[in-house]
């Protein structure tokens, strides 16, 4: 029987449930068992793919090319199982079908209301495909009171009479907050939520308490009694120095073995958490340190980064160092000389973005990197930059630019128009819609035997994520190898230019794709384990 773990919040958002779900999910799998992580989104965009980064943080893309909640990073990466576009769905998405399945005439001349059209929808998509997995853990967006929310509570609490007695879970993640001049830890936010969510007739089984220190057993026990649960379900989520460390701060708490005792399942294998140490230790006690610079437009908001961060981490982890991140935003270098701000770090990385804004800092820092012999990454956007750069101060085309920009007379990048997905021709139109019109997902590349890439890889048949709607020109790719950039990985039809690098520099790699997204903290991406790898390296020159 599949057993259905419901994840709400509640008192503030930004309190962490989707790394709550993944902490739960990687601690039920390190007993045994099998896992499968959903998110309800309520906002009414049919995805975040259009949403800015300001208002959302990063957009992860699934292998089948959804553009979906960043959690599903956080999924991924705390369980190691592929997320696809039946893990993520939202009030848009559901209002969408909906729409057109009236249009069709689908629901016969009935009205289409919330109840019960909209919340069957909700239903069907938690319960659909779920028949290998032991736990369904479906975390719902938001804040209880949120009134964009109410469609899929009211679909969680339908479910949890439907499903077989014994066969649904309720965790609500609150905030504690410390009252400094009071002195005290208050539980008063905590019980005004649960009130809130108890209203919309749900009782949640387990607490699990944010904080940022040990909650007194007489707070433990009051919050116990004024929320209707045990006092053992009262599980507090203290601060951590890592969210790696979440899983086993979950488990010393008895988070999992609470769940696990809901579910009347007493005597469950204890988790194999060796692995889990083994990560905290390598982050608590590295042996170095490396410093990378990343020039980015939304350094303001790490969220935006939050795949590329945790990638990062995952190539220290690799090789048994700290990185140390430095922010830049890209628009301060219209104004500043780079060497001011990129001196000394052990490797530069231009991650992905979108529009005018900022580039020319990216194009100056991938320069930076050339000159000074500095190691170097361009993701999507970054490869782009780099290409742009090495025309423009090498080969002596200084017009040299993106159509993204603009019209340009040296198209160095360019509109993608027209792909192959598979054996199907995707086609976009310059005016078209902007949501879901990107080269989305994941595709397969071919590298040029003995370059450096292929090496790191060791192979030359590579399957990577997409993200963006402009591609390298292969017109100038003759001018850039001319010049010392080697166009190292192609699409398999040899049309698109997917990986670059310089030949005569220590480490200079662009990629039209996004590696980071395909990381894990027990697999670290060889292009991120190889990148700091060249940081140590060049810190050992500084």
């Amino acid at each position: 029987m599949t057993r259905y773990v419901f994840i709400t919040g509640g008192v503030v958002s930004s309190l962490g449930k989707g790394l709550a779900s993944a902490a739960l999910g990687a601690l039920l799998q390190a007993r045994g068992y099998t896992v499968r992580l959903r998110k309800l989104d309520p906002y009414l965009n049919v995805d975040p793919g259009t949403m800015s980064p300001y208002q959302h943080g990063e957009v992860f893309v699934t292998d089948d090319g959804a553009e979906a909640d960043l959690d599903l990073g956080h999924y991924e990466r705390f369980t190691g199982r592929a997320a696809n576009r039946h893990d993520n769905i939202t009030t848009g998405r559901i209002y969408q079908d909906i729409i057109a399945k009236e249009r069709r005439g689908d629901y016969l001349g009935g009205t289409v209301q919330v109840i019960p059209h909209v919340t069957d929808a909700i239903k069907a998509f938690v319960l659909s495909d779920n028949e290998a997995y032991d736990f369904v853990l479906v975390e719902i967006g938001g804040t209880v009171g949120d009134i964009e929310g109410l469609p899929f509570f009211e679909a969680i609490r339908q479910l949890s009479t439907e499903l077989p007695r014994g066969s649904t879970l309720f965790i609500h993640l609150t905030l504690m907050p410390w009252i400094a001049s009071a002195g005290e830890l208050k539980t008063k936010p905590t019980q005004h939520s649960v009130k809130e969510l108890r209203s919309i007739g749900i009782q949640p089984d387990i607490l699990l308490v944010r904080c940022d220190r040990p909650i007194p057993p007489g707070e433990r026990r009051k919050l116990a009694l004024f929320c209707s649960v045990r006092e053992t379900s009262v599980i507090p989520a203290l601060d951590v120095s890592t969210i790696y460390d979440v899983p086993i701060a979950y488990h010393q708490e008895g988070l999992d073995d609470e769940v696990l005792a809901a579910f009347g399942i007493p005597d469950a294998p204890p988790p194999a958490l060796t692995g889990w140490a083994e990560i905290s230790k390598r982050l608590r006690t590295p042996e170095g340190e490396v410093t990378i610079a990343i020039v980015g437009k939304y350094t303001e908001l790490k969220d935006a980064y939050k795949s590329l961060i945790e990638a990062l981490t995952h190539g220290g982890i690799a090789n048994n160092v700290r990185v140390n991140l430095e922010w830049i935003e890209s628009e301060v270098f219209d104004t500043q000389n780079p060497e001011a701000h990129l001196e000394g770090v052990h490797g530069i990385l231009v991650p992905g973005g979108f529009g005018e804004r900022g580039s020319e800092g990216k194009i100056a820092a991938a320069g930076f990197a050339r000159r000074h012999k500095v190691p170097y990454f361009g993701i999507c956007f970054g490869m782009q930059m780099a290409v742009i750069e090495t025309l423009r101060h090498e080969a002596g085309l200084a017009a040299a630019s993106s159509t993204e920009f603009g019209p340009t007379p040296e198209p160095a990048v360019g509109l993608l128009t027209e792909w192959l997905k598979g054996n199907a021709l995707e086609k976009r139109a310059a005016g078209g819609d902007l949501g879901g019109t990107m080269r989305l997902g994941a595709y397969p590349a071919e590298l040029k035997a003995g370059t450096r890439i292929a090496k790191i890889y060791g192979n030359t048949l590579i399957n990577e994520r997409h993200r963006h709607r402009y591609e390298v020109n292969m017109e100038y790719c003759d001018r850039l190898e001319a010049h010392g950039m080697v166009v190292s990985g192609t699409s398999p039809d040899g049309v698109l230019p997917e990986t670059i690098e310089l030949a005569d520099h220590p480490w200079f790699i662009g990629v039209q794709f996004h590696p980071e997204l395909k990381s894990r903290p027990f697999e670290p991406h060889p292009l991120f384990a190889s990148f700091i790898e060249a940081a140590v390296e060049q810190s050992r020159l500084v």
